[in-house]
């Protein structure tokens, strides 16, 4: 049954729990590429593909993309000019809905339908690349995902993740990177700054964040 109700920023911002992401993404799926992506002229997916093809190189591959959502990050990779147009990309998100509209657009090798904030029942020490934007941010994925994603992943594995410059004190992901590179688990992290809209006019228009970017060690 379609819903003619806009879903605004703010309705995503003010998510509290997994059964909130997906219920409201079951809303937002079918209008999303639009009346969100398009219409605000959201950028992040691109500065987190640009970000990926200065750091990777030919092993960084087969790569998640978390929270892969309607498959921006991806078809932004696919079509980038310097990242192999048939790298192999699987997705993950919590969404049926928005697996379904990204399965359309033949983006992905697999796509998974998983919760990130409970264990993660995907391939151990497959992953050489793992890429996000707009996963970790207010009311969605906290912190503790990223040690969950570790395993997944092998020795070397690049990681690009966008974190949300508020949700980033917020929840505390300082902290969190510090331990995971105290503990030699990744490399020194870099940081990079991201914005997220090119038009975007209301009191989210001016949000950024940050790209961290380290590998597995």
């Amino acid at each position: 049954m379609h819903n003619n109700k806009k879903v605004k920023l703010d309705d995503a911002y003010s998510l509290k729990t997994p059964a909130d992401n997906v219920a409201l993404y079951r809303k937002w799926a079918g209008t999303y590429d639009t009346e969100f992506a398009r219409d605000r002229g959201y950028e992040y997916p691109q500065q987190i593909a640009d970000i990926y093809s200065l750091h990777s190189n030919a092993d960084d591959t087969p790569v998640l993309d978390v929270g892969s959502g309607t498959g921006l990050v991806a078809s932004t990779m696919r079509k980038h000019p310097n990242i192999d147009s048939q790298l192999a990309i699987d997705g993950v998100d919590i969404s049926p809905e928005m697996l379904a509209v990204s399965k359309q657009k033949h983006l992905y090798r697999q796509l998974f339908e998983a919760d990130l904030t409970q264990s993660i029942d995907l391939p151990k020490n497959h992953y050489r690349a793992v890429v996000s934007a707009g996963t970790f941010t207010h009311g969605h994925v906290g912190p503790e995902a990223l040690t969950k994603l570790l395993p997944l992943c092998c020795s070397a594995a690049l990681f690009v993740i966008g974190i949300n410059g508020t949700a980033f004190d917020q929840y505390h992901f300082g902290s969190h990177l510090a331990a995971l590179q105290a503990d030699k688990l990744i490399t020194p992290i870099k940081f990079v700054r991201v914005k997220y809209y090119a038009n975007a006019d209301d009191d989210h228009g001016a949000d950024q964040g940050f790209a961290v970017i380290f590998r597995k060690t």
